[in-house]
């Protein structure tokens, strides 16, 4: 029930000193670390020599992508830099930035430097295939844009009908990032890109996405978004009094995530100098939490109150945010980085509310 630790089995090499797991999934590992020696060099690992065998051939095919499109955009200004690929995994740069649903541009020097990127990216063959998701933006710290995660990318010699539906679509959903967070500076041509899909898009939701969603949702029971019932309300007493009874524990916060299998699970921060294991080895079958993780000191605000807002970034993995929240404060940033390391859910599939 626990799940594993991030500090289990950590990569092994000479160019890369690893920090923590940002992602886990049946196709990879995804760490985050630095070169060694240099703190500063952040670099990240997707790491394959993990995966079970009946996964290899997908993550391998997905890799091959990666690796080629990340050769392919080399050199690009906002794309990230592949340091080395091996049978371990791929090696690359540290995209700095804040993920566009958090930094949320408003102004065109942004969009327009994201077109610029794409523009690059069209005139070396390439598109990434998968900017529809906010979390691929970034916005830099000087504020220009970037482009990460290129595991669905393509890289085309002939630049033909499939290559220009392709960077079409590259384009719209850049256009719809932009009307989510900066309807006011759509042209009049743009508007009509979004209108206007191309057939191969409307073909795909017709058809191709819904197979997908009957896959995901129907026979995987993996879900993207909030449950349909609140578990906290329903199990939350049972299980916090349950928890509460046992000795040496303090205070217990129960947090709502996104899990395979169910719609929603029960994360539990248990503030005790306990192990896991003994904690719930002493729990009753029908008052379990799905994740329980023992922290030595839980974060309070200057009232005493718990922070479950930050726990509820950890328990969804939710990084991003959590670190947009932690920047300006050291020491509540160290209070949380032990339990940021020990977290259990490692997905990216995140409760929204």
């Amino acid at each position: 029930m626990t799940g594993p630790n991030t500090s289990e089995n950590p990569p092994d090499c000479a160019d890369f000193t690893p920090k923590t797991v940002l992602k886990r999934d049946v196709f990879s590992e995804t760490w985050l670390g630095h070169a060694p020696g240099d703190p500063d060099d952040k670099r990240v690992l997707r790491r394959l020599d993990t995966v079970p065998w009946y996964a290899r051939p997908i993550s391998r095919a997905l890799a091959r992508r990666e690796i080629r499109g990340l050769a392919a955009v080399s050199g690009i200004t906002g794309c990230p830099a592949l340091i080395r690929d091996d049978a371990q995994g791929l090696l690359r740069d540290w995209a700095a930035g804040t993920p566009l649903h958090l930094a949320r541009p408003s102004h065109r020097a942004w969009y327009q430097d994201a077109k610029r990127i794409l523009r690059e990216m069209r005139h070396r063959g390439v598109t990434h295939n998968d900017i529809a998701k906010p979390q691929n933006w970034l916005m830099t710290p000087d504020g220009r844009a970037a482009v990460i995660d290129f595991q669905l990318a393509s890289v085309h010699r002939r630049r033909g009908l499939l290559f220009r539906l392709k960077a079409r679509e590259d384009l719209r959903h850049l256009l719809k990032q932009k009307r989510n967070f900066a309807r006011s500076l759509l042209t009049p041509s743009e508007q009509r890109m979004l209108r206007n899909k191309a057939l191969p898009t409307r073909i795909w939701l017709a058809t191709g996405k819904r197979l997908y969603k009957f896959i995901t949702r129907r026979i995987m029971h993996w879900s993207d978004s909030e449950g349909n019932e609140n578990r906290i309300a329903r199990d939350g007493p049972a299980i916090r009094k349950a928890l509460q009874a046992q000795p040496d524990i303090g205070a217990v916060a129960l947090c709502p995530f996104s899990q395979p299998g169910r719609t929603v699970g029960i994360y539990a921060f248990v503030e005790t100098e306990r192990p896991a294991s003994a904690v719930e080895t002493d729990l009753s079958g029908t008052t379990r939490p799905d994740l329980l993780q023992t922290v030595a000191q839980l974060p309070r605000d200057a009232e005493g109150q718990l922070r479950t807002d930050l726990l509820q970034l950890v328990a969804g993995n939710r990084l991003d945010e959590l670190a947009q929240l932690l920047k300006n404060d050291a020491d509540l940033a160290a209070l949380m980085q032990p339990i940021i390391d020990a977290r259990l859910n490692l997905t990216d599939r995140v409760l929204r509310k």
